[in-house]
């Protein structure tokens, strides 16, 4: 089983993290895995994405062509990634930044207010912890509980008061179901 998943937007967005984040999940369950951030020069607002590929093989290569994964937080990364999806694969839209409808029907579609959840939950900067909460709930390639315990993990301890909200915002975002393919 290898998944190859691409999480995209504007820097700032938490998009680096958030395939960080699915990366340890990984490893700490036992897992391959690759993860392989690009970024523009601007630190905030300029464009950010990240690779990663899970799998319980070696992997070939850390590059993806045709991901079966992508989150969008950003209508510049629905317009890039939705056409690379494999058929069949996910695609999970943050609809508080994205103006305009995916095109493709062959594809499972999840259409997450995630902004407006963040909010919901009081931390806007929590979009990418909900964002990949819908992306597993919809792929399950690890469980929300696996990345609970990567959070704990790998979270600097001076940020550890922030678990709770991420928990939140995790299981929030696993609410969110996609539509069935069209």
């Amino acid at each position: 089983m290898q998944t190859e998943i691409i999480v995209s937007g504007f820097g700032g967005q938490g998009v680096l993290f958030a395939g960080q984040i699915l990366s340890y999940a990984a490893m700490d369950n036992g897992l391959n895995v690759t993860w392989i951030p690009s970024y523009g020069p601007e630190m905030r607002g300029g464009t950010a994405n990240c690779t990663v590929v899970i799998s319980d093989e070696e992997i070939g290569s850390p590059l993806v062509q045709r991901p079966q994964a992508v989150i969008a937080m950003n209508l510049p990364s629905l317009d890039k990634y939705e056409p690379l999806v494999k058929p069949g694969g996910v695609l999970v839209i943050n609809s508080s930044m994205v103006t305009r409808e995916p095109t493709r029907t062959d594809i499972k579609v999840v259409r997450v207010p995630g902004n407006e959840l963040a909010e919901k939950i009081g931390e806007r900067r929590l979009t990418n912890m909900i964002m990949v909460g819908a992306l597993l709930a919809n792929l399950p390639v690890l469980s929300i509980e696996a990345l609970e315990k990567a959070l704990e993990a790998h979270l600097p301890a001076r940020h550890h008061r922030f678990l709770p909200a991420n928990f939140q915002a995790l299981r929030e975002g696993a609410a969110v179901l996609a539509e069935p393919i069209r």
